[in-house]
């Protein structure tokens, strides 16, 4: 179910609002589907800082990287916004006695899996290997938890999940694996619940501060890239997300890839899902300057 009690969240991109009949839908998932070097982390900087404006607090970015550089989300923040994003520690002990002093701070970039450089797939691992990334993650979860309740109950409404990898099956990969439990398990979870799988036994001793700190679920937004093989634009609306796929289940799935003008591939996009509002049905130009994307 979509919400309409909360605004829309402006995607931070001039023009595009309003071709989304004002903009994302809070309480849901948006994914941006395309290639690398498409300008997705670009999308996601925007959409992130945009929240400054419109909720006094900019979103937060998840990346679940695992092989590859960094995506450029701090070159990206620093050029476009000056902004300087701080990393947390993923191995950093969850502070239960000191989770409300104003002192606690937790960075606004978590690096889901360290860029371990290995892959993510089962049928790319051996038995030994799946387990050993399992138990990575397993070591990184009450960071995990603490990052986005700790940015949620300080009135953050927005995040964002890059760095996934295209896989054939998307039940045999690791990121996968983790994008579902982050999502359904932390984003889309009741407050209260989610502090009761963060502070565990020491609940009662934290359930009046956690009372006086509830966030509305439906009020968060967020934006997932996903990194496909296909460059064109055509080729992925040709071959679209299946249907029992968690991305596919998202409210609204952006493509993004070049199109082809005479001797000239620039870019484009397509929307292909926005459940509850307008949808454009034409391709949508949009470039990319000093300013991040805008559309043309």
């Amino acid at each position: 179910m979509t919400n309409t009690s909360s605004p829309r969240q402006s995607t931070g991109i001039p023009g595009l609002d309003e071709q989304l009949g004002g903009g994302l839908l809070p309480g849901t998932m948006t994914v941006l589907v395309g290639s690398t070097g498409i300008g997705k982390t670009q999308f996601a900087i925007q959409y992130a800082h945009a929240g400054l404006q419109q909720e006094g607090k900019r979103g937060i970015l998840f990346d679940m990287a695992a092989r590859v550089d960094s995506q450029g989300h701090q070159e990206y923040a620093q050029r476009l916004f000056q902004w300087t994003l701080q990393e947390e520690e993923p191995e950093r002990t969850f502070d239960h006695a000191h989770f409300w002093d104003r002192s606690y701070h937790l960075g606004d970039y978590f690096r889901a899996l360290t860029y371990k450089g290995r892959r993510v797939t089962k049928r790319d691992l051996d038995f030994d290997q799946w387990n050993d990334w399992q138990a990575e993650l397993s070591k990184h979860l009450d960071a995990t938890i603490a990052y986005f309740f700790w940015h949620f109950v300080r009135g953050c409404k927005r995040c964002v999940v890059d760095g996934i990898e295209p896989v054939q099956h998307q039940g045999e990969s690791i990121q996968f694996e983790l994008l579902e439990y982050v999502y359904h398990q932390i984003i889309r979870k009741e407050a209260d619940w989610v502090a009761r799988d963060l502070f565990r036994q020491h609940y009662r001793e934290n359930e009046k501060m956690i009372l006086q700190h509830l966030y509305r679920r439906e009020e968060i937004g967020c934006l997932v890239s996903y990194t496909t093989a296909e460059t064109s634009l055509e080729a992925m609306i040709e071959k679209p997300l299946d249907e029992g796929d968690l991305l596919a289940s998202a409210n609204t799935i952006i493509y993004l890839g070049k199109i082809r003008e005479g001797n000239k591939f620039p870019r484009a996009m397509y929307v292909a899902k926005h459940r509850g509002s307008v949808c454009p049905d034409e391709i949508l130009r949009y470039d990319i300057d000093d300013h991040g994307l805008r559309m043309i």
